[in-house]
């Protein structure tokens, strides 16, 4: 190889480099404005078409690469045909990525949980979507990376698409208890939580019985999914507290050993 074709490969790698990095500023200060799905799938496939649009252009540079560039553009349709079948998942995950990108179902930032069926596949904030994948930052901080073909056919549960957020609450009290008590307690703390939406006009329900003693329930009213986990928290520690002033027994299970 001569130093001309050196300088030529340099110069090639030099300039994709520099047009990669515009590309990134241009789609980083767009998304700063608007940090929507499609800025960030359509920043990756403008950087796979530099790329692959250099390592072709420079093919046609060398006469040992020209030839077989040119009659791989030429059978063009073969070369698809081949490249269907031997990569349809990676296909199918640009094609859900583009579905993704410009329905909008979810944008980086958004707080969102992908689930199949009965089970919860991921759940937390999106971080980033690329042409394969979305990865999604789950609340123990572990990063989820979920293809693209699967969150397409997956329900897609978006609390930013929602004013308030409610989460039920359950707490079980011993037969003995003055229940109706129990339930004002119940309401009581609920409303005075900083973080929640609840009023003293929010219901408190009798659930159902089990074998400890009877559940009751109620939905815990908060801004966003943020404020949901910390009133929870606070809401569930208050009412041990308060049940234990006022009397109110919180069953749970004992095993007596006996020696035979």
């Amino acid at each position: 190889m001569s130093i001309g074709q050196i300088i030529m490969i340099a110069v090639f790698v030099g300039v994709t480099f520099v047009l990669v990095q515009i590309v990134n500023l241009i789609f980083r200060r767009l998304e700063r404005k608007n940090n929507a799905a499609h800025l960030r799938f359509s920043r990756s496939v403008i950087n796979v078409f530099i790329i692959v649009m250099t390592i072709y252009m420079l093919a046609q540079q060398f006469e040992v690469t020209k030839d077989m560039s040119t009659a791989l553009l030429q059978s063009g349709s073969l070369v698809i045909a081949v490249a269907t079948f031997a990569a349809q998942q990676a296909l199918s995950n640009v094609i859900s990525g583009f579905i993704l990108a410009f329905s909008k179902p979810y944008n980086v930032g958004d707080k969102i949980r992908v689930s199949q069926g009965n089970s919860v596949i991921a759940e937390g904030v999106v971080t980033d979507i690329t042409m394969r994948h979305t990865i999604i930052n789950q609340y123990n901080d572990e990063s989820c990376i979920v293809p693209n073909s699967v969150m397409d056919s997956s329900v897609i549960t978006n609390t930013n698409y929602t004013e308030n957020i409610g989460n039920f609450m359950e707490i079980t009290v011993g037969y003995d208890s003055d229940i109706q008590k129990a339930m004002e307690l119940m309401k009581r703390i609920c409303a005075g939580n900083e973080l929640t939406l609840n009023t003293m006009e929010n219901k408190v329900f009798v659930k159902g019985y089990s074998a400890d003693g009877v559940i009751l329930k109620t939905t815990v009213w908060t801004k966003n999914l943020n404020d949901s986990f910390q009133a929870c928290s606070e809401i569930r520690l208050a009412l041990v507290q308060q049940y234990l002033e006022n009397g109110i027994e919180i069953p749970y299970q004992t095993v007596t050993v006996k020696k035979g």
